[in-house]
């Protein structure tokens, strides 16, 4: 065997080994962005109009005029982590997982999020410093898991 054939059966047996586990390809592991600017990540949401949907808990945005009131608060107490990939995959892919406590109608049509896809939009920059707006409005809460008490 040649080097060029060794080269090329090692490259087919990693494109194949990678498609046996999707998972972990799939998974936000490693997922870390470069620190954003807080401040530019509220202009973002505000220029995209985000609070048009969103309310942010703790957070006092402004009121778009002639638009209903927001419906889906962002923030607030939680039982994990919002990590930097489930955030980004939430402004990404809103389709992904849909908002959850919300009547179905409020939040989807035909099974896919209401939420505007600004992936032609938004730059990278943008998505960075609006993940680093948000994400400290998250408050972990321990699991309210109760141990039963055996006498």
């Amino acid at each position: 065997m040649n080097t060029r054939s060794i080269l090329t059966f090692v490259m087919v047996s990693l494109v194949a080994l990678s498609a046996c586990d999707q998972d972990v390809m799939m998974s936000e592991k490693g997922v870390r962005l470069p620190d954003g600017d807080v401040q530019a990540g509220r202009e973002a949401f505000l220029y995209m109009q985000c609070n048009q949907c969103h309310t942010i808990k703790g957070e006092q945005l402004p009121g778009i005029p002639g638009q209903d009131p927001p419906y889906v608060e962002l923030g607030g107490d939680v039982t994990q982590v919002k990590t930097y990939g489930q955030l980004i995959t939430a402004i990404i892919n809103p389709s992904h997982k849909l908002a959850t406590g919300y009547a179905k109608e409020v939040v989807s049509e035909d099974d896919e999020s209401k939420m505007y896809v600004y992936n032609d939009h938004m730059t990278v920059k943008e998505l960075i410093d609006l993940v680093m707006f948000l994400q400290p409005h998250y408050n972990v809460l321990p699991p309210s898991f109760r141990y039963p008490v055996y006498p």
